[in-house]
């Protein structure tokens, strides 16, 4: 048998195979990716996390320029104009500069970039493209795409994906969101921003699943101040596009009468699927479980010895940042050092105006663990949210009744993703409630509301 051609071949370049495969060749390991895009740097990069939030900060640009936030703060801008071209073109640049920086740091890192579509040939050996190679570990990093919905067929014209959503020539007049989860309410604010009126159709009772109950609660009263329309409890039951729009069908999720929605643009985003299709995985050895996804033990090692997997394709939250935690993993584990990841601890974030964020347990999941205490901090006392005008939102820390330890930590505010950052390192360390409140912060920030939540936990906040 020849040798290997590679000492770790990672398959996908997204956030969790990019960083799995740099992070292999300074350990020194020889190693390849495999990448089927024109350029590196998987969804995330190319149609999801990056560019969205260049149109997220430009949307926002705009909605305060035109619509008179700027002007209550004196500082008065006359012809305000939209150049969605030119909105676009600041998201391809973003998009552009982060992808090269990948393609830089693989060249540094003595990376190989194999492009090609790849699959497996056997156990050890994978064909991309015209190229067939060995390599004594393989990474599974191939990431998860839309989830369809059968009935509505996206042309990424009239009915878009998250990707379609991101290129829209114009903005819609009507713009119908199937799915009130994270990435519906983030492209919708963008078009609701620039002018389109948006609805979020729901099948659940309620927005953003998986989220802390009272931090929906208070979103979605937000997002209707706001001027989102939230049809929750409805389901989609098909949509045909007729000229210039789309008509859906909906009706109550109990069952009911069915009713049309007439739409110019609708958004299908009710969730993710990993890729796995096109893997070959069978010659492998291979099989995926019921929902789609590679199995793996604690050390990211699948049931077949030299083959890992991270990111989308196994379970957990579908986040870039919980892939590139267990691209470090899996590279120091494949180099026989201990790459560990606390799935325990990894926050999310919703990237909307104000931002919604939270790590570990809700105090639903809190509560049926046993007994729990919890302080919570309006952003309304806070003083920097006040001063800024940015008074929507709240802070909440769960603590374990007994040992005072935080079980978890949830937030809207609006820098609220650069705030769970602090709840999520506290919570690695087995922080106590009293150790974040007796933590000076600095003042006047949004952070100290975080402080005041956790004073709250034992009924002693300062400013309310």
């Amino acid at each position: 048998m020849a040798d290997y051609d590679f000492d770790v071949l990672v398959i996908g370049s997204g956030p969790g195979g990019y960083v799995a495969a740099i992070r292999a060749a300074q350990l020194g390991l020889k190693t390849a990716c495999a990448e089927s895009r024109e350029t590196l740097g998987g969804t995330c990069l190319n149609v999801g996390c990056i560019p969205s939030k260049a149109l997220l900060h430009a949307s926002e640009l705009f909605d305060e320029a035109a619509h008179g936030t700027m002007a209550k703060w004196g500082v008065k801008a006359s012809g305000v104009e939209l150049d969605l071209d030119g909105m676009h073109g600041s998201r391809m640049e973003a998009v552009k500069g982060l992808t090269q920086g990948i393609e830089f740091l693989f060249k540094k890192n003595k990376v190989e970039w194999l492009r090609g579509r790849a699959s497996f040939a056997s156990a050890d050996t994978v064909k991309v493209g015209d190229r067939t190679v060995r390599a004594k570990n393989i990474v599974i990093a191939t990431g998860s795409s839309v989830t369809p919905l059968p009935g509505v067929d996206v042309d990424q014209k009239r009915i878009v994906d998250s990707t379609g959503a991101l290129e829209l020539a114009e903005v819609p007049k009507h713009l119908v969101v199937i799915g009130g989860g994270v990435i519906g309410l983030e492209l919708g604010s963008v078009w609701l921003r620039l002018g389109a009126k948006v609805t979020v159709v729901e099948y659940l009772d309620q927005i953003l699943p998986g989220m802390d109950a009272e931090v929906r609660k208070e979103a979605n009263k937000i997002f209707k101040k706001q001027g989102f329309e939230l049809r929750l409890g409805t389901k989609v039951t098909g949509a045909k596009v007729e000229g210039a729009g789309v008509k859906l069908t909906v009706e109550p999720a109990a069952g009911g009468t069915a009713e049309t929605i007439e739409a110019d643009v609708v958004l299908v985003s009710i969730g993710r699927r990993p890729n796995t299709d096109g893997l070959a995985l069978d010659k492998a050895g291979l099989k995926v479980n019921a929902k789609g996804q590679v199995d793996i033990d604690h050390s990211f090692k699948t049931g077949v010895p030299g083959i890992w997997a991270i990111g989308d394709v196994v379970p957990g939250p579908m986040l870039a940042h919980k892939a590139e935690d267990e691209g470090i993993a899996v590279a120091e584990n494949i180099a026989g050092l201990t790459g560990i990841v606390n799935h325990d601890v990894i926050p999310s974030v919703v990237y909307t105006m104000p931002e919604i964020a939270g790590v570990g347990l809700t105090e639903e999941e809190a509560r049926e663990h046993g007994e729990v205490k919890v302080g919570k901090f309006p952003m309304l006392a806070n003083s920097r949210a006040k001063t800024n005008r940015e008074t929507d939102g709240f802070v909440k820390v769960i603590a374990d009744a007994k040992t005072d330890r935080v079980l978890g930590v949830w937030m809207i505010a609006s820098v609220a993703g650069t705030m769970i950052a602090q709840a999520a390192q506290a919570m690695e360390f087995g922080a106590t409630s009293e150790d974040i409140a007796y933590t000076c912060h600095a003042h006047p920030t949004h952070a100290e509301a975080l402080k005041e939540a956790a004073m709250a936990v034992t009924g002693k906040p300062i400013h309310i």
